[in-house]
């Protein structure tokens, strides 16, 4: 059993110095810093409003944010942990668990690990515009593209595989990807977790104008080719709550402490499967720090979350960063710095 280890004196107010500064200087419109342990009810650290569109509204613990690549571990990563209990096996090539995809594409025989490794070496850039009007399978399409190198090789971080990854869970559990995941997320009490698009409302944090003089993305998802498979992509396109993340994190973190079994996975996920850089390792799906006893993702957007299983501590950061700069793994890199010194350090 975990024993939970409270937060060192200063962490979260340095926290909600930072966020308020990122506030102040424009970085991002607001934001809100969910914190906790499994065994204590969340606290939430909240700066500035959703947006301008939405008038003085502050955002909180409900505030829905687009969450970008956080799918990948919200969604995706969760459904393969539940698939295993089934038959599923993570050395599978993803080609026997879909359709129409020859046994001499360059990608047959990439597996489940590999994907959810980054070691698939699938073609970096997405772009599934550029197969508009093409009658094959996407899975098809995808799989029949040349490697960039041999899968297992290296570790490089790329969508693809994760979309190929939502299409064959999809066709192994016989039902829609966003069907399995509100399933699992309403089994879990997160209640305002869905893939996108969602009702525009002060309560949804806007994202990016891309054309000058018109609205803004608003409930739509932000990632292109999320939104050109309708909303719902094994890499991309749910919008969640600081609420719902806290409760995410906790079930994950007491499941560990228990060795229940999606503790089992996360422990499992937490295993080196390839360097990233000196200090960082890719687990199953998460980035490995602090020697492997932190797990953490970002999504693009603006938005992070953190475990400690040692512990029993996370963090969870929403905000809409993309509302003023695309640039903001730059921007959001101090917040994102004193995050994860906050989870690993001992009090």
């Amino acid at each position: 059993m975990t024993n939970t280890v409270p937060w060192k004196p200063n962490a979260l107010a340095d926290l909600r110095e930072c966020l308020d500064l990122m506030t102040a200087d424009g970085t991002v419109p607001g934001g809100v810093i969910a914190h906790g342990t499994f065994d204590s009810e969340p606290g939430y650290l909240a700066s500035g409003v959703v947006a301008p569109e939405c008038g003085d509204v502050r955002p909180g613990p409900d505030t829905v944010y687009d969450v970008a690549s956080l799918t990948k571990v919200l969604a995706t990563w969760p459904l393969v942990g539940t698939s295993l209990m089934d038959g599923f096996t993570l050395d599978t090539p993803l080609r026997e668990l879909l359709t129409g995809v020859p046994a001499e594409a360059p990608a047959s025989q990439v597996t489940v690990r590999q994907v959810l490794a980054h070691t698939s070496g699938l073609r970096a850039d997405t772009r599934l515009d550029q197969y508009r009007n093409r009658p094959e399978p996407l899975a098809e399409l995808i799989c029949g593209e040349p490697l960039i190198a041999d899968p297992g090789a290296g570790h490089r971080y790329i969508n693809r595989g994760f979309i190929l990854l939502g299409l064959a869970l999809a066709h192994y559990r016989c039902r829609r990807l966003d069907e399995l995941a509100t399933e699992l997320w309403q089994d879990l009490g997160m209640t305002s977790t869905t893939y996108g698009p969602v009702p525009r409302s002060a309560q949804v944090a806007p994202t990016e104008q891309r054309l000058t003089g018109g609205p803004r993305l608003w409930g739509m998802p932000h990632d292109d080719n999320a939104a050109l498979l309708g909303g719902v992509a094994g890499h991309a396109g749910v919008f969640t709550t600081p609420a719902d993340l806290a409760t995410f994190a906790t079930h994950l973190l007491s499941s560990h402490a228990i060795d229940g079994p999606m503790g089992r996975w996360l422990a499992c996920s937490m295993q080196r499967q390839a360097e990233i850089e000196p200090g960082l390792d890719r687990g199953l799906a998460w980035i490995l720090a602090d020697e492997g006893r932190v797990a953490y993702h970002h999504g693009f957007t603006g938005t992070s979350l953190y475990l400690a299983p040692t512990t029993g501590r996370y963090l969870a950061i929403c905000t809409n960063a993309v509302y003023h700069h695309q640039d903001n793994r730059t921007r959001l890199a101090p917040l994102r710095t004193l995050a994860l010194k906050a989870i690993t350090d001992e009090p």
